[in-house]
């Protein structure tokens, strides 16, 4: 009887576990990011550090094409 009241234990454990690092917590609820390559216009799909600009354009960093703010979360994207 001990025995199985650890497994359920450690079963209810592993899947708080798993909700809350899978996003199911609280945090997921924060905004999308900070920063200029989050809050910018216009972003880097990667997000990388120092990119963003008010005006469509390239990521100095990876090269890649900036997205519209609105239609980069807008589409479900969420970190």
């Amino acid at each position: 009887m001990k025995a199985i009241k650890k497994i359920g234990l450690l079963m209810v454990f592993a899947l708080a576990m798993f909700t809350f690092a899978c996003g199911g917590g609280a945090a997921a609820a924060d905004a999308h990011g900070e920063g200029a390559e989050y809050t910018s216009a216009y972003v880097c799909p990667m997000h990388c550090e120092g990119s963003g600009s008010d005006e469509m354009g390239q990521c100095p960093v990876c090269g890649m094409d900036y997205v519209a703010q609105a239609e980069h979360t807008d589409d479900g994207h969420a970190h």
